[in-house]
């Protein structure tokens, strides 16, 4: 399937120590981003920005900042990850793919999908979405509600702009979707770091890393010349 023509790719390259294949970042400032977002609720009664980019490269972070700061601006803002759709542990054992869990197969891609067209086509009544717990590393049903009123979804995941199905589809749910560039080396880093902080003795985050990590990040910086945008949030203040 052909990806969507509504967004405007921007050609990859490979720069500034990052994965080959992520465009080297835009930097703009905090305010003209909300400023796109705004932007973009011309012609919208409810906008889709979906944020993609490799593990630990800064999407988190991103959406909570512009969640937080439409908000403050009267345009009520939700955030949904994308991480509430990974499969549970006991699915993932009884497929064999829990030694690999955060690749792409290890999450509900077509259930994604199917909330964000709700987010879309239900503005009436409350949609409620997963979240993802970290400390359980586990989804958890009917976490976030999305009520009517809601003006901006903000949605981040790593494999928003895959060309397999249903990413495409995915893709083309969102108004926009910006993807979100870091140097490799300090990406690398905040992704160990994580590991450790939640449970993960050093040498065997080292591992995970290499052997889980890594192999997604490399196939998400080869989807990264499909974003509308590509933003470093290292170059960002982004406190409230």
């Amino acid at each position: 399937m052909s990806c969507p023509t509504a967004h405007s790719p921007v050609p990859p390259s490979g720069a500034g120590g990052m994965l080959p294949g992520v465009t080297p970042p835009a930097t703009p400032s905090p305010g003209d981003l909300a400023d796109r977002v705004a932007a973009l609720m011309k012609r919208r009664s409810r906008v889709l920005l979906g944020i993609a980019g490799a593990p630990a490269a800064g999407k988190s972070t991103l959406a909570a900042w512009l969640v937080s700061a439409l908000t403050a601006r009267g345009l009520p803002a939700v955030g949904v990850p994308m991480d509430g759709f990974h499969l549970a542990d006991a699915t993932l054992d009884a497929l064999g793919r829990r030694d690999r869990k955060g690749a792409v197969d290890t999450f509900d891609g077509y259930g994604y999908l199917a909330l964000l067209r709700r987010l879309r086509a239900e503005q009436e009544t409350t949609v409620y979405a997963p979240a993802f717990e970290r400390d359980l590393e586990q989804p958890l049903a009917g976490s976030i509600a999305v009520p009517p009123g809601t003006r901006v979804v903000v949605t981040e995941g790593n494999y928003l702009l895959l060309e397999e199905p249903p990413w495409p589809d995915v893709w083309g749910a969102f108004d926009e979707v910006w993807f979100v560039g870091l140097d490799d080396a300090t990406r690398r880093e905040r992704l160990l770091d994580r590991h450790v902080r939640f449970g993960k003795a050093p040498d065997a985050a080292r591992a995970w890393v290499e052997a889980v990590d890594e192999p997604n990040a490399r196939l998400i910086a080869a989807s990264a010349g499909r974003a509308d945008l590509t933003v470093d949030v290292s170059g960002l203040d982004l406190r409230a």
